[in-house]
């Protein structure tokens, strides 16, 4: 795009006016920001500003404000905006309850508002550049956090070559109600599921739009962490999402357990619609119309409210799992792993006799077949006690994720697991904690005034640059990296982040191996 003094003196002379309508004329697609210059995407023109070497463009819409009548309902077209939106702040989270910033666990700093449907975009991309894309989703349960907690700068991602896309999208009740009144509204039928159609707005505005910022609308790699890797599980096995991207990252979550269908109680697990329809009661609301009445932070604080998918029949016909095992998924080159002590952070017991009281009380007869595996006989086996909600939570999903995918036979899978323990205050305490690992696959670790070390700085660059790689050809490796090994059914290698980088083979097998029995037969008879 030129600039004034590179325009001819005729059309110089018309004035800033005539530049502006200059440029409402050029498409989107053949128009690339470079500098501070205006860009035009869907809606209209945005600004951006140089960071760190590249270009960021902050809170840009991507649908339309979901207020009023169209809270939960699909996400709508952007309205459009005259002038040139500035692109210098992220827009307002979604609502969502704080919480306490305590240890690893951050707040949101900007302000929160239903109009959330916003986007930020981070490029250093030449004019005519197709760089890979890869677009981030948060973690935080489904119910809080927005698109920059966490990675507050994607500049030094960008500069190693992709363009990276950061997404806000609905939370909580507001993202994820379903009752009988919101189906009945639908064309589909369906009701839930709003946050992960917000999600998937998300990246059909990608493939519109993304060529404006030097991005390859065909090289698209959807990557969260947490709950935002909870959510490349379920756009994985959704067939709305078919097409929008062409690879995936899963750090630290999958739902891959059973879950909650639209009108029926299943395996034990109650109704979608029922959950709604009992938040509704505790809201004092006898319709949809009286609780769309009610003050979004008045609905955020009703208790009760469980906060998941739905298998609706449309964005998800089938339980996640079931569509893997079919190798009915969304079948791309994929990274998943998790870290070495994802929930370290809770409190141990206080004694080994604490300990061996609950252990025996959870698994009754089972509990020796616990104790071969983690060992309650002295004082220092209590970090066992905070490890195996991990194993649990975080690392088995991971494992069964890189499992169902490989048995489809269709891609490669690479499996990691981040045992690296960043100097944080409370090192000694976290381990290598859940979302630990986020600083250093952005290669960013200047946003925390910790005393990182050499190889602090190394392994962050490592791990952005296998990152970066996938998203451009969907396998890690090249350069001078150590090789990683994609994940096979035999010897089930995975590459281990620690003070050393090196292949590893079955990674944690005897205590994955017994909570996977034990989640089977509770299932099963239970």
């Amino acid at each position: 795009m030129r600039t004034i003094s590179q325009l001819p003196r005729t059309r110089a002379s018309l004035g800033v006016l005539a530049v502006f309508v200059a440029l409402m004329a050029i498409p989107a697609a053949t128009q690339r920001g470079a500098g501070n210059e205006p860009v035009r995407v869907e809606g209209g023109l945005i600004s951006g500003t140089t960071e760190d070497g590249g270009r960021a463009y902050k809170g840009i819409p991507y649908a339309a404000p979901p207020v009023g009548d169209l809270r939960w309902k699909p996400p709508q077209p952007v309205v459009a905006w005259t002038g040139v939106r500035s692109g210098d702040t992220v827009g307002a989270a979604c609502p969502h309850l704080a919480r306490a910033a305590a240890g690893f666990l951050a707040e949101v700093t900007e302000p929160k508002r239903e109009d959330c449907l916003f986007l930020n975009v981070w490029t250093a991309a030449r004019p005519g550049d197709r760089r890979p894309v890869m677009v981030w989703y948060h973690g935080g349960g489904w119910r809080s956090g927005s698109g920059t907690l966490y990675t507050p700068n994607g500049a030094p991602l960008a500069k190693k070559g992709v363009v990276l896309v950061t997404v806000n999208y609905r939370l909580g009740p507001l993202g994820f109600l379903a009752h009988p009144e919101l189906t009945a509204e639908s064309p589909h039928h369906s009701s839930g599921n709003y946050g992960f159609l917000d999600q998937i707005a998300a990246l059909q505005w990608v493939r519109q739009n993304i060529a404006a910022f030097g991005g390859d609308p065909g090289r698209v790699t959807i990557f969260g962490e947490s709950a935002g890797s909870w959510t490349v599980s379920v756009l994985m096995a959704s067939p709305l999402a078919k097409g929008l991207f062409h690879r995936a990252i899963g750090e630290s979550g999958g739902r891959f357990a059973p879950q909650p269908h639209l009108t029926e109680d299943r395996d034990g697990v109650q109704s979608a619609e029922r959950n709604g329809i009992a938040f509704a009661k505790a809201a004092g609301a006898g319709s949809i119309k009286e609780l769309r009445a009610i003050p979004a932070d008045t609905l955020l604080k009703v208790p009760g409210y469980r906060t998941e998918e739905t298998i609706d029949g449309w964005v998800l016909p089938r339980e996640v799992r079931a569509t893997f095992a079919d190798g009915q998924h969304n079948a791309v080159a994929l990274i998943v792993g998790s870290n070495a002590d994802e929930s370290v952070g809770a409190p141990p017991p206080v004694t080994v006799e604490a300990y061996r009281k609950r252990v025996e009380t959870e698994y009754g007869a089972r509990v020796n077949d616990y104790y071969a595996v983690y060992p309650v006989d002295k004082e220092s086996d209590l970090r066992n006690a905070q490890r195996v909600g991990g194993h649990r939570t975080f690392n088995l999903p991971m494992r069964t994720w890189a499992r169902l995918a490989t048995a489809a036979g269709r891609s490669k899978t690479f499996m990691y697991y981040f045992s690296h323990v960043p100097p944080h205050p409370a090192k000694d305490q976290l381990g290598a904690y859940h979302t630990g690992e986020i600083p250093y696959v952005f290669n960013d670790l200047g946003q925390h005034t910790w005393a990182f070390q050499p190889h602090d700085y190394r392994l962050a660059d490592l791990m952005s640059s296998y990152w970066v790689q996938f998203a451009t050809s969907g396998d890690p490796n090249g350069g001078r990296r150590p090789q990683w090994v994609p994940f096979d059914l035999r010897n089930e290698p995975y590459l281990e982040f620690g003070e050393t980088v090196a292949v590893r083979h079955h990674l944690l097998k005897p205590q994955l191996d017994f909570i996977e029995q034990v989640q089977q037969r509770r299932s099963t008879f239970d």
